[in-house]
This record gives C-alpha cells, structure tokens and sequence, in this order.
C-alpha cells in the first residue's frame, strides 16, 4: 500500500510540474519587464499573442515598426529577432545613413555593412548568431551615431 501511495504521489508532482511555468515579457529593447509563475499553464501566453510572432519581411506595414522616438526617421523590426531584423529610415540630404555595424554586447564586431547611401532599408540576418543581446550601430555620413539593443532569440 506504502508503495502504491509512493507512486501516486510521485506521479502526481510530476504531472503538476510540466503545467508550471515561469513566463517572461520584455520591452523593444529587449529588457525583462515582467516575470510571471504561472501554476496550470498548458502552453506559454508569448505563443497565443500574434504580436510575438514574427511577420514575413514582406509582409511588414508601418504600424508594425518600432522607433528609436516618435520623431526619429529610423525604425526596425521586430525585436526580439529570431532570423532578420528589418529596418528602414528616411532619406534626408542632410544626414543619412552610410553604414550599419553589428557588435555582440561585449563589443566585438561581428558584422558590417557599406555604402547604403542610396538605399533606405536593409534586412540584416540574425540566423547564424547564437541567443543573446546585440547592439546594432547606424553610423551616418556626418559622423552621428544611433544604437539598437537587439534581442535574440
């Protein structure tokens, strides 16, 4: 009897621990902004919210792009990446962008694009990068210099 309790018990807890599960929700910069025990959950809320899932680059409208600010002319997404980042900026005569560098967060430099002078977009590829935060530099022609932490996942 001691033995068929013992199972029941031990069953029973692990059939509760697989329904348990911490959920994590992160700002467009890729910080945590809320973590949440969830006892009973049977699958993560990230996979019921559309939101989260990524979009073909094809298929991204304006409303979807995140800004630096709401005056800013440069805008990207989605963050956190699973396999490209998308941004897009206006051209100005005045300032526009000239390169794009990919650092991983310590520093190191990982990717770099040139000559973007004439164009106003560019689809950068996250597909070989292991998990962690990235920091992509947008260096204009006058000097200036805007940074994106990117999440990825």
């Amino acid at each position: 009897m001691k033995k068929l309790l013992l199972l029941f018990l031990l069953h029973n807890i692990s059939m509760n621990a697989q329904s348990n599960r911490v959920l994590f929700q992160y700002d467009n910069s890729g910080n945590q902004i809320e973590r949440i025990l969830c006892l009973g959950c049977s699958q993560s809320r990230s996979s019921n919210n559309s939101k989260n899932n990524p979009k073909d680059m094809e298929k991204i409208e304006d409303e979807d792009l995140l800004k630096f600010s709401e005056t800013d002319v440069i805008s990207y997404y989605p963050n956190p990446v699973r396999d490209e980042l998308y941004l897009k900026w206006e051209l100005t005569d005045n300032d526009i962008v000239s390169n794009i560098e990919v650092y991983t967060y310590s520093g190191q430099l990982i990717n770099s694009y040139k000559n973007l002078e004439k164009t106003n977009n560019k689809v950068i590829s996250f597909e070989d990068y292991p998990e962690s935060t990235y920091i992509v530099l947008l260096i204009y022609k006058s000097g200036n210099q805007k940074s994106i932490k990117i999440l990825k996942k």
